[in-house]
């Protein structure tokens, strides 16, 4: 009998320490990230800035995207899905920037404070965006574009997409640059991938074809960058000069060999901290800023050692 009770009473002393547990795990604010996919290291390095902010703040956050950047309705799915949950507040990455306003519209309804990040959306609803300044990152690429090419000649873009707020800006950072600045050089085309580095890939070999006297392409993401790499070798053609955007292992693998003069890297770590960070202050009531810009650089083989850059570089 005394060790029956014995028993029972560890079980009963288990199973308040086990509520306590689930308790203090259900008092912790939730706060789900929306990204616009899994595919390319870029988020993976957001996705470990989002976990490091969610240790230090001592909230629970959860980081998902569709399996491409062209699932614009998985996306949306994932996010209604997230807002059904009732979170603290969310963080989004939107593919498309139109398409998920209704939703985000629901979330303000609902009083779940809404922080853009990485791609902002054309909306007044976020109430924080946590993302690099794209237009003059892009601007940066156009000028080292026309310093390597000599100032005058073809050139061409992949671009992820032509309808989030990333691919926009950066394609129109870098045209708008080109035309107000560099008269002699011609953007012959700009082409759209997916971000998918074989769909850019054949795109890029398209172009090159097509212009046998192209002197430059600019890959305005990861995948996009890639895929610029992949044609210009497959073809022979290494007199272009590529110039990419984001990191990632086969892009400085590309420019230590010197398939790629150099790319524009992003803060994605930075990027997933500060966009947990302001959720977390939105949705205790606190003032937060709401343009979060989270920096870029220039690297080449040049400086790509430099402690300032390795920093913000990943595999």
């Amino acid at each position: 009998m005394i060790a029956r009770r014995t028993l029972l009473g560890a079980l009963s002393a288990a199973a308040l320490i086990a509520g306590a547990g689930l308790a203090h795990a259900q008092d912790k604010m939730y706060i789900p990230l929306i990204s616009k996919g899994f595919q390319h290291q870029f988020w993976q390095a957001v996705k470990a800035g989002a976990d490091k902010a969610a240790t230090e703040l001592g909230v629970t956050v959860t980081f998902e995207g569709p399996d491409t950047e062209a699932q614009v309705d998985r996306q949306i799915d994932m996010l209604a899905a997230a807002l059904a949950k009732k979170p603290a507040a969310i963080g989004f990455a939107a593919l498309d920037s139109q398409a998920a306003i209704p939703l985000l519209k629901q979330a303000q309804a609902d009083k779940i404070p809404v922080i853009a990040f990485d791609s902002g959306v054309d909306s007044d609803i976020p109430v924080a965006t946590a993302a690099t300044d794209n237009l003059a990152a892009a601007a940066l690429a156009a000028d080292k574009m026309a310093e390597l090419i000599g100032g005058k000649g073809k050139v061409a873009l992949v671009v992820h997409d032509q309808t989030s707020r990333t691919g926009v800006d950066r394609r129109d950072g870098f045209v708008n640059e080109i035309k107000a600045k560099y008269p002699d050089i011609e953007i012959v085309d700009i082409q759209y991938g997916g971000g998918d580095q074989l769909q850019s890939t054949e795109i890029a070999k398209a172009i090159l074809t097509a212009n046998p006297d192209l002197k430059g392409m600019f890959g305005a993401n990861e995948g996009s960058a890639i895929g610029v790499v992949n044609a210009v070798s497959e073809l022979g053609r290494k007199d272009v000069v590529v110039i990419g955007y984001d990191s990632g292992k086969q892009q400085k693998e590309a420019i230590k060999s010197g398939l790629m003069a150099g790319a524009i890297t992003q803060n994605p770590v930075g990027i997933g901290y500060e966009t947990v960070k302001a959720a977390v202050a939105a949705a205790k009531g606190e003032p937060v800023e709401k343009n979060i810009d989270t920096g870029f650089y220039w690297y080449d083989k040049t400086n790509m050692d430099d402690p300032k850059i390795a920093a913000v570089l990943y595999d």
